[in-house]
């Protein structure tokens, strides 16, 4: 039977932060995706919390938790995440992070190497990748006023243009404007700053055990960034699962990889 969820909020020098917490053990933190909250890892608490303590945030800036007026930056993220733990008195854990959560889950582990046990992501961003450089031009140009008003008006004539385009490219507009923070973190703010805070060339430094789980079938951007921390992080390994959207169709499969990583740590 699983165990009764807590949902809790604490006030942080950055801004008030939500998050859901069940289980006992050790400790493993959640950090969600770029278009995503901590509900993402429901079916994760749920298959984990028998055995470990799960502690599942939406970062700041992101669902339930409080979105300031500030300039987002990975940096402050990670700043916003150190408090909540150090307050929480979480003084080592693991980190499993997602997307955008990966990146944050690395920066922190650099930052403070001797609190973190061991790292396991899904898809991370944060390196840059050769011929991945424009990846995200098109997010910035759905995200323009003008574009939106160009879309809506071609879908309003959709029996003669090419509906499902359009109507893609429409859903994408309405994942960006529902995620104003990661669009921040991700694209929106100057290229120098982005590059800075990029980890291609610290991860040699992270020198703890890192698993990336990799599904089958996940599209070839991901996989060039899940090859990237492998290459360059030197305690990293790659797990392949069957399938693609791991979280969602393999949440068995990806509950299973966390667990062996978190056993095999503890015993040696």
């Amino acid at each position: 039977m699983a165990l009764p969820l807590r949902n809790a909020r604490i006030s942080l020098t950055q801004g008030q932060i939500f998050w859901r917490e069940v289980g006992q053990g050790e400790t493993i933190v959640f950090l969600h995706g770029s278009w995503d909250d901590s509900s993402q890892w429901l079916p994760l608490l749920e298959r984990l919390s028998a055995e470990c303590h799960c502690l599942a945030p939406d970062l700041l800036g992101f669902g339930e938790s409080e979105q300031p007026n500030v300039h987002y930056s990975i940096g402050l993220e990670v700043a916003c995440l150190a408090e909540h733990l150090e307050a929480l008195k979480l003084r080592r854990v693991y980190l499993v992070g997602h997307s955008l959560g990966g990146w944050i889950a690395a920066s922190y582990a650099l930052k403070y190497l001797d609190r973190v046990e061991g790292l396991v992501l899904l898809a991370p961003e944060g390196v840059q990748v050769k011929g991945l450089g424009g990846r995200w031009r098109q997010a910035r140009l759905l995200k323009l006023f003008i574009v939106g008003w160009g879309l809506r008006s071609l879908y309003a004539l959709r029996k003669i243009v090419l509906f499902r385009s359009v109507e893609r490219l429409l859903q994408q507009r309405q994942q960006l404007r529902a995620f104003p923070t990661a669009c921040k973190l991700l694209f929106q703010r100057r290229q120098a700053e982005i590059r800075s805070e990029q980890l291609q060339e610290q991860l040699q430094w992270l020198k703890l055990p890192v698993l990336v789980l990799q599904g089958e079938h996940d599209p070839s951007d991901v996989k060039r960034l899940n090859q990237a921390y492998v290459e360059l992080a030197p305690y990293a390994e790659l797990q392949q699962l069957p399938s693609s959207n791991l979280l969602g169709t393999q949440p068995d499969a990806v509950a299973q990889a966390i667990r062996g990583f978190v056993g095999r740590k503890a015993k040696g």
